[in-house]
């Protein structure tokens, strides 16, 4: 009886906790800048590019809006993707995780402290949060960064690794695909295949990264995803892919094509 007893209390302290939780949420900025909020409250900022981002709504355009930070992710060295990280990390005092030559650049150059830049790589998988794992996966990209030289005054480009998307598991299981830039690969069947993600960030904006048609392609053909938001489109005059064409090219699918604008929150 005591075990009975014993028994029943463990579960419903479980069930307790469990529903304690809150679901997991998404926030888009524009371009790949996204507030995700696991179920147990953290806060991952992903490719926080904001307060020169077109696309973010003007009343978003306020660090200290966002709230908390607990983790920053980004997957390359460019602007648009590196943003405002830096500053989030030194004001949150919070790891910026990224493709460890990117780290390593900007340790070296003085711009990150090394405690809050710490190396990583593709295939590495890291445990930030009970329940949240973090894998890096190729992109097929470039990455390089434009800083200001303190010295000069003038824009110096550095070497900033290789670019990367990232497998983001949540507490429930939930898996998604923060794809970054890139093209077309062959190893995003393996992706898919291994990785199973439910959703998947895709840039369909053409040029730099994937066309809608490319995009349509990767999901329908090798990701496979339960969900797909489409991203990176729409910020400058080469990124002319839209969501409409994306569809188009999808044709019948399987996969929800979720409908967001800049500002938009989304629970899963």
């Amino acid at each position: 009886m005591v075990r009975l007893i014993a028994f029943i209390l463990g579960a419903s302290l479980w069930f307790s906790a469990a529903h304690a939780q809150g679901k997991p949420e998404l926030q888009w900025f524009g371009q790949s800048a996204f507030k995700l909020t696991t179920a147990g409250g953290k806060v991952i900022m992903i490719d926080p590019w904001i307060m020169a981002n077109p696309k973010t709504p003007q009343e978003l355009k306020n660090l200290d809006a966002l709230g908390k930070v607990d983790l920053i992710l980004v997957t390359h060295g460019h602007g648009d993707h590196l943003g405002d990280a830096v500053e989030l990390a030194k004001k949150h005092n919070v790891p910026m995780w990224a493709p460890a030559g990117l780290n390593q650049t900007l340790t070296t150059l003085g711009v990150l402290p090394a405690n809050l830049g710490p190396r990583m790589n593709k295939s590495g998988t890291i445990e930030p949060f009970p329940g949240v794992k973090i894998t890096q996966v190729h992109a097929e990209h470039s990455s390089e960064m434009v800083l200001k030289d303190p010295a000069t005054g003038k824009d110096t480009v550095y070497a900033a690794g290789e670019p990367v998307g990232f497998i983001i598991e949540l507490e429930n299981g939930f898996k998604i695909y923060q794809m970054g830039d890139t093209g077309l690969f062959g190893d995003m069947k393996l992706i898919g295949d291994y990785y199973k993600p439910d959703l998947i960030l895709i840039p369909i904006g053409g040029h730099f990264v994937m066309s809608p048609k490319d995009a349509a392609y990767a999901t329908k053909e090798m990701l496979k995803p339960k969900m797909a938001l489409p991203v990176h489109y729409g910020t400058n005059p080469f990124l002319r892919g839209t969501p409409a064409e994306y569809k188009a090219a999808l044709g019948q699918t399987s996969t929800e094509v979720l409908e967001m604008n800049p500002g938009d929150k989304k629970t899963f």
